[in-house]
């Protein structure tokens, strides 16, 4: 579906004298994606997903229908069990919090917020281990919107184990990786911005969980999400780190922006009161497909970072080979989990019948001095005494040749 991204290398930006009025703002400029062969998918994913086709679309992308398909009766079972308590009551004290302006979960009783609880509480009977996590919520809820409740459900355990695993666990030691990967690569391409946030002392965790957790689903206008969604399910977590980047370009990318943010309190404010019609979805997102960072790039980054992280104090360091990069990853690894998991051909039999009984051989018809016109000549009235058709059909056939 999306063959690995072929974007060029991210490259740090030229030195602080070669940029125009001290603004960064060449972040991926001139940078186009280069369009190949076999790239039609994840094309038509950047340009936007219509409406009417992301129900169908996206359990595509993520592998979701693949889940349902091998195991149909596992979201009802679940929907039907009771569910721990201690999720259950903090699951409904969210419920309202999910777009509470949204006339699909407007009502307690309606089938927004019902919806809701069944797949939330789905998942905490699905993975106990990991139970509930308050960003679930958003992204289970934006889901709800385009999609019925299994498929909602399948979508979510998909994007939650395949596409961030590690985020939504007890211990989100994969944000934390996630984090430090992030402001390694603000300081290769946005360097005074990342001068900036070290100065004012504003660290990663204080911006980036709300904007990766949730895939930006409370930082950024309904439409441009839905862009989002639509090249994250298709390309991966890369998608999250170029919609990060070009936040922190549009909010603080200027001298005047950055001076104008002398402490935390302003920087902050600054990147969620970015002008909405820089949010603007078409605008937003061609520049966050401009941004210089390949797959390979974040690999690079993982890596090295993940050498440097700290062992955790809950002994369970992040699993970064566990996070596929896309569709394309997602539908390759379901079909080699099918091949190894399905059962053995069977090898074909070699069935002998016993041999028929003999038959004495049929006697020709003495035909001799006779002609076939003869044998059958019809005869108007009643027939007289004519030899037997030899078989079913013959006389039609023998009409028509002779």
């Amino acid at each position: 579906m999306c063959p690995q991204d072929r974007s060029p290398p991210c490259r740090p930006y030229p030195p602080a004298g070669d940029e125009v009025g001290g603004d960064d703002r060449t972040l991926g400029e001139n940078h186009v994606p280069a369009v190949q062969e076999g790239e039609e998918v994840k094309v038509q994913c950047r340009k936007g997903i219509p409406s009417a086709l992301r129900a169908r679309c996206w359990p595509l992308l993520c592998g979701a229908h693949v889940c349902q398909k091998n195991s149909p009766s596992t979201y009802q079972e679940l929907a039907e069990a009771p569910g721990d308590p201690q999720w259950m009551e903090t699951i409904g004290r969210d419920l309202h919090r999910q777009f509470p302006l949204h006339e699909m979960f407007v009502s307690p009783q309606g089938h927004g917020q019902q919806g809701l609880l069944q797949v939330l509480k789905a998942y905490t009977l699905y993975r106990p281990e990991q139970g509930y996590c308050q960003a679930q919520g958003p992204v289970a809820a934006v889901l709800l919107m385009h999609l019925p409740p299994e498929q909602a459900f399948w979508c979510l355990v998909q994007i939650c184990e395949v596409y961030l695993p590690g985020y939504y666990g007890p211990h989100m030691e994969a944000v934390r990786l996630d984090a430090e990967v992030f402001m390694a690569l603000l300081r290769r391409l946005l360097p005074r911005v990342h001068k900036h946030l070290q100065q004012v002392g504003v660290g990663p965790l204080l911006y980036l969980p709300e904007w990766f957790l949730c895939l930006f689903a409370r930082s950024l206008p309904f439409p441009t999400v839905l862009r989002v969604w639509d090249a994250f399910l298709s390309e991966g977590a890369k998608v999250l780190f170029r919609v990060g980047l070009t936040l922190m370009r549009l909010a603080l990318g200027t001298t005047e922006q950055r001076e104008a943010c002398p402490g935390l309190l302003e920087t902050l404010g600054a990147l969620r009161s970015i002008p909405p019609a820089q949010l603007q979805e078409d605008i937003f997102m061609s520049q966050v497909h401009s941004v210089a960072l390949s797959e390979r790039d974040l690999q690079r980054e993982v890596k090295v970072q993940l050498a440097l992280l700290p062992e955790p104090a809950s002994g369970l360091p992040p699993r970064p080979q566990a996070r596929l990069p896309g569709a394309q990853a997602v539908f390759e690894a379901q079909q080699l989990a099918g091949a190894q998991g399905s059962a053995k051909p069977e090898v074909p039999r070699i069935v002998v019948q016993p041999p028929e009984e003999a038959r004495p051989p049929r006697r020709k018809p003495q035909t001799r001095g006779k002609t076939f016109h003869g044998l059958l000549t019809r005869v108007r009235g009643v027939p007289t005494e004519a030899p037997p058709r030899s078989h079913r059909g013959s006389a039609s056939f023998l009409d028509t040749r002779f």
